[in-house]
């Protein structure tokens, strides 16, 4: 790598004329994970190559904004960039890809690729500017993280007697390799889109399958998609039980096998099986190689334990809400609300400069009414959601929560400035068989499967 960054520097002594930014784009990904940015980097899981906004800056020698002038910022190509066919393809800009209109110039090697507005072209990219010293803390961040790569073939773990654990089927040769494995059912989460960017061809796995004797459920789940897993999961670990109580050896699969898959496996470890998701996470991963988005098990967690309550819930706290109340320095601020003794105990927020102010309670799930208190005036935030009570107050309220269903409804999230995160803790006897009888009402509500290879 040092040779091709050294080669990149002569490339840019070399070019001449004006630019916008340099990309370097390295055979595998940088692993940026959380950039402070002001929404969801959707493409390949947050992974992207580097670019800079001069020549000043570049990835192989980062330097902090106090050191050199301007922000780094980044280019985001769809997972399918990174199959030989996407090599290919960003080789070609006159490829046929739908995308908004960007400023691209021809590759000048296959690692580097000017951006500049002399000449433009089409391609699938998302682009953004952050500061330095974030980049380098994200970083930081994706230290020890996995990396997938698609050339090394199908990888799957035996997790116990009839459950495996991998990555996609790329090849009729491993369904081969399942079916003398025992395997006789593949739960797969990939999608249909996902499985065409990285060419495979579903149609004749399909079939290999069926000729196998091996039963194919697909029930795909966004890629790097907390929320989508979190409310998807209930339905998955029902098609996993109800596969498992026909006797079947079976197969959970995702693109990588290191998310989407193993989470399937410890939830229903934890909801099925009455282990502690600590106890299950430690095991799936001590066996198989992965990194589980495991808060978005400890939320769908306590939505199935909603499911089966009537009225509050009756246990300790389920979640850490962090209210938010943008003013102005020197104010006083305060928070009240139907949790804070029934309006009557209000918590003082602290200032974290600027126009910040945070308070922090720990809840259980439910639907909470609140306002603030500015310097003695009671006031609601117009940067939450608000609705009018019984008497006509307008107050804001949060739903801390949600309840688990068969047929999830991904209903679009209201802007709320307030942070929400899942407490993960040690169950109560009474969450437990909630939780058990949730899980299994899921599992047996589910329309009837047939079974059977199609």
């Amino acid at each position: 790598m040092h040779l091709i960054f050294g080669f990149f520097r002569n490339l840019l002594t070399e070019k001449t004329g004006s630019f916008s930014l340099v990309l370097e784009r390295p055979f595998s990904p940088f692993p940026i994970h959380q950039l402070q940015t002001d929404f969801d980097i959707l493409f390949n899981k947050g992974r992207m190559p580097v670019a800079t906004w001069n020549k000043t800056i570049l990835a192989s020698n980062l330097k902090t904004t106090s050191e050199c002038s301007g922000n780094t910022g980044f280019v985001v190509f769809s997972s399918k960039f990174l199959t030989s066919k996407g090599w290919k393809l960003l080789d070609n800009q006159n490829g046929h890809v739908q995308s908004q209109k960007n400023f691209l110039s021809p590759l000048i090697n296959q690692l580097v690729c000017i951006f500049s507005e002399e000449e433009s072209g089409d391609g699938e990219w998302a682009h953004g500017s952050f500061p330095l010293e974030e980049y380098i803390k994200a970083m930081d961040r994706s230290k020890g993280e996995l990396y997938y790569n698609h050339s090394l073939g199908m990888r799957y773990s035996k997790i116990t007697e009839q459950i495996y654990v991998g990555s996609c089927i790329q090849k009729e040769a491993d369904v081969k390799t399942l079916s003398d494995a025992g395997i006789t059912a593949v739960l797969n989460f990939q999608s249909g889109t996902e499985a065409e960017n990285w060419g495979i061809d579903c149609k004749s796995i399909n079939e290999s399958c069926q000729k196998s004797g091996i039963l194919t459920i697909n029930y795909p789940i966004r890629d790097s998609d907390s929320f989508d897993t979190r409310k998807k999961l209930p339905f998955c670990v029902g098609l996993l039980l109800r596969l498992l109580k026909k006797n079947h050896h079976v197969f959970v699969t995702c693109t990588t096998g290191f998310d989407r898959s193993p989470a399937c496996v410890i939830a229903y470890l934890h909801w099925i099986t009455d282990t502690s998701l600590h106890a299950a996470y430690n095991f799936v991963t001590g066996l198989h190689e992965c990194r589980p988005d495991r808060p978005a098990i400890a939320w769908a967690t306590w939505d199935l334990i909603a499911m089966v309550e009537s009225g509050a819930h009756d246990g300790p706290a389920t979640h850490a809400v962090t209210f938010v109340w943008n003013g102005q320095e020197g104010e006083d601020v305060q928070l009240i609300g139907d949790f804070t003794g029934n309006w009557k105990e209000p918590i003082k927020a602290i200032h974290k400069g600027g126009s910040r102010f945070e308070a922090e309670v720990r809840l259980t799930q439910g639907k909470y009414y609140y306002k603030f208190i500015i310097n003695g005036q009671w006031r609601h935030s117009t940067a939450s959601p608000i609705e009018r009570d019984e008497r006509g107050n307008v107050n804001n309220v949060i739903m801390v929560g949600d309840i688990a269903s068969v047929k999830p409804y991904m209903r679009e999230q209201k802007k709320d400035a307030n942070v929400v995160k899942v407490i993960e803790r040690p169950l109560t006897e009474s969450e437990r068989f909630m939780l058990a009888k949730a899980a299994r009402c899921i599992a047996f509500s589910v329309c009837p499967i047939r079974l059977c290879p199609k």
